[in-house]
């Protein structure tokens, strides 16, 4: 007997707005953007996580954020 199951992700972006501090590299402006991350199986919905993500404006590098 087979099954087939199906997973499936998607982001959404939720919102962006300006960040403190500069970018280490090339010294442009940071963006905070916040993505909703929802997994889904077979079509049902499991798992909602929000994720903050920081951009460059300039360069567009993805940065991370160190305590």
């Amino acid at each position: 007997m087979w099954f087939l199951f199906v997973c499936d992700e998607e982001d959404r972006e939720l919102g962006t707005q300006q960040a403190p501090g500069t970018c280490p590299c090339c010294g442009g402006k940071v963006q905070a953007i916040d993505i909703e991350r929802q997994w889904k199986f077979c079509f049902l919905p499991i798992c909602f996580k929000i994720k903050r993500k920081y951009f460059c404006t300039l360069c567009a590098r993805r940065l991370e954020l160190y305590y």
